[in-house]
């Protein structure tokens, strides 16, 4: 029994780090739009929704190869994120933040509302040449969709790390996320900023649609991976990296083991709370997340 017992436990865990990881990918959308805007993007899981149907909607209804479908989603996504920042956000430069939150709600209800008129109300899927035979190590078993999706994300948000604090424009997009006034007095255009971190938003929008969507086919409620991303940067900190990262493990692995334990004794749902009073637990003993930036302001 204890050794059943272990490799239940295992199994629950390797897969809260595995879909913890692709949290983690989402989660990176809301830090890089609020380490360059100071902003939240409250359409965030829109994004995510929009991208896998842009990726169905290309491989399966136009019958091109997988790649063709990611490459649109992409592409479609750095134009709609494009098309956004200028025609709604831009307007609001310099405006309190409070308007750019505003507006990303708005933005989440018409991007809803247009994912239905374009794409439908039906289930789409997304086919990726990986397989659906279990991965079989030692005691754990695997779906290798949560493989492929844990190392795309491990990829990128490595890669984000690099580009915030090595490259010259990560260190700009800092810069106008600290105070975008002083940002321009030194000659940052801050315009330019403010589209290239949307546009990176839409790439990784894009990427966590069709690893979401790969598992768990897209349609309408797709939109909710954003919301289930809430407690993730609470936990990790909305400016941090690494707090996405930590973040979407804590979350990820929080959800198996409720699942696997709470939910025989409950009757179920209780992965789909449990995020929730982490994020509130959280937000009472330290309101910046576990590697968020404490602000000191002067009252």
């Amino acid at each position: 029994m204890p050794d059943v017992s272990w490799r239940f436990v295992s199994i629950l865990l390797a897969n809260g780090v595995l879909v913890g990881s692709m949290y983690a990918l989402v989660a990176l959308g809301f830090v890089l739009i609020y380490k360059a805007t100071d902003a939240i993007n409250f359409a965030q899981g829109e994004f995510v929704m929009f991208g896998g149907f842009l990726a169905a909607a290309t491989a399966d209804m136009a019958g091109l190869p997988w790649w063709a479908g990611v490459l649109a989603a992409i592409c479609g996504m750095i134009a709609l994120a494009f098309c956004l920042e200028r025609v709604v956000l831009r307007p609001l430069l310099g405006r309190p933040i409070i308007a750019v939150i505003m507006a990303t709600i708005g933005l989440a209800s018409v991007l809803r509302g247009t994912a239905v008129l374009a794409f439908g109300t039906g289930v789409q899927s997304i086919s990726l040449p990986v397989g659906s035979s279990p991965f079989h190590l030692g005691p754990l078993v695997l779906p290798p969709i949560e493989i492929v999706g844990a190392g795309v994300s491990l990829v990128f948000l490595a890669a984000f790390a690099w580009f915030f604090l090595k490259s010259r424009l990560g260190v700009a997009m800092r810069a106008v996320a600290d105070s975008q006034q002083v940002a321009m007095a030194m000659g940052i255009n801050v315009r330019r900023y403010f589209a290239l971190a949307w546009a990176l938003g839409g790439v990784v929008s894009a990427l966590g649609g069709v690893l979401w969507g790969a598992m768990l086919a897209v349609d309408n409620q797709l939109a909710l991976v954003g919301l289930k991303v809430f407690p993730v940067i609470i936990l990790g900190g909305l400016d941090s990296i690494l707090g996405a990262v930590v973040g979407g493990l804590v979350v990820g692995v929080a959800e198996n083991l409720s699942a696997g334990f709470l939910d025989p004794l409950v009757g179920g749902g209780t992965k789909d709370f449990v995020p929730f009073v982490l994020m509130i637990a959280v937000l009472m003993v330290r309101p910046e997340g576990m590697f968020g930036r404490r602000r000191i302001e002067r009252v």
